[in-house]
């Protein structure tokens, strides 16, 4: 590739938040070049739960519980948008969401986290009904005894996780966008107000760079004046063999896909070094499910997988323009499903324009520094 200032933007990230910010890029006439890695790369896009999801976020950040309400409410013209330019379906479904307790503490600690939401954001945060055992089971007849109780918020949901990815990266060539695999970035280098971006593929220059590399943006950020301060986190998904419907709503540990197949996750590891799934965190998994729907106990697990969430030191956003080096741009984000249809039609139209709007700056990485010196 030519060092020659060839291209206007940069995307570097193919994964669900580089190609929603590319595609949203060019629905207002740009045409990014997208720089992404290998296919084996420990990349979330490819172990995502698929949840559009806003039930519990923003507990002590209201501005993030609203921004996840926001691009909630513009999934429908997302996924309207994606079917008319791919011809893909991504089977986005919005009939409300589950969160299933297995005791009476787990349940008062989840209603609980529901007050401070809608305290903090002066009831601006979407409704949600507080359901008995009785209540629940009359809207889900599988349910097992040992549930307790449960939340139900009528604004979560769901799409198909393959169709997803696979429908972005076919909206990005329809659109003229250059997608290029294999281009990993080894320096970023600041040069007369453009970035020159070099790797074992070779180098290009660019007048202005996205990083939406996920995990990858810790190493990159410094390149630009930037920091992506993360966490190890690493989750665990097991995937049921097809069953008929009995799950018609999404939840955050349960999920049946519209194929008929079951997804478990909800796991955490810290500190974890490699995505090898883990037997005894998968068995926690699976009791759990069938506690919650019994009739899972004789449904075959056909594969399971891990990955590692791209999550911030304090599990929020970061959205920001370098100050030191203006026109390069970090977009982090553990929630990347939900805040899909956000990225593509509102943040990606400001980074186009050359600046973010004020109700962007509580994502700032300076939110770590101002801790820090407390």
């Amino acid at each position: 590739m030519s060092t020659a200032l060839t291209r206007d933007f940069a995307v570097v990230g193919g994964g669900l938040v580089g190609a929603a910010i590319a595609v949203g890029l060019a629905r207002v006439g740009l045409k990014p070049l997208v720089l992404d890695g290998e296919d084996l790369d420990m990349r979330a896009s490819r172990a995502n739960f698929a949840l559009v999801w806003v039930q519990g976020k923003g507990v002590g950040a209201p501005h993030y519980a609203l921004w996840s309400k926001a691009s909630a409410e513009l999934w429908p013209s997302f996924a309207g948008d994606l079917f008319e330019n791919t011809g893909i379906d991504v089977r986005l479904r919005q009939t409300g969401g589950f969160s299933f307790a297995l005791s009476r503490d787990e349940l008062d600690h989840l209603r609980e986290d529901l007050e401070t939401i809608e305290s903090e954001t002066k009831r601006a945060s979407p409704p949600y009904e507080v359901l008995s055992h009785n209540e629940t089971k009359e809207r889900l007849p599988e349910l097992g005894r040992e549930v307790v109780g449960s939340i139900y918020s009528p604004a979560d949901g769901d799409v198909n996780s393959l169709r997803l990815l696979r429908a972005l990266h076919i909206a990005m060539q329809r659109a003229g966008i250059d997608y290029r695999s294999r281009h990993l970035i080894d320096k970023i280098e600041p040069v007369n107000g453009a970035f020159r971006l070099t790797g074992r593929w070779g180098s290009v220059t660019v007048q202005r760079v996205v990083l939406a590399a996920g995990i990858d943006n810790q190493r990159l950020s410094p390149m630009v004046g930037l920091s992506t301060p993360l966490r190890s986190s690493k989750g665990q998904i097991l995937v049921t063999e097809k069953c008929a419907p009995f799950l018609p709503f999404a939840s955050g540990t349960i999920r049946q896909a519209d194929e008929g197949g079951v997804m478990i996750g909800d796991s955490e590891e810290t500190n974890a070094t490699t995505v090898a799934e883990h037997t005894d965190v998968a068995t926690v998994l699976a009791r759990r499910a069938i506690k919650t729907f019994p009739l899972l106990a004789d449904v075959n697990v056909i594969r399971t997988w891990a990955g590692f969430r791209v999550d911030t030191v304090d599990g929020l956003p970061i959205y920001e323009q370098s100050a030191q080096f203006p026109g390069a741009y970090v977009v982090t984000s553990h929630s990347a499903v939900t805040l899909a249809a956000g990225h593509a039609l509102s943040l990606a139209p400001q980074i186009a324009r050359g600046s973010l709007s004020g109700d962007f700056d509580p994502f700032r990485s300076g939110r770590f520094h101002v801790r820090q010196a407390a």
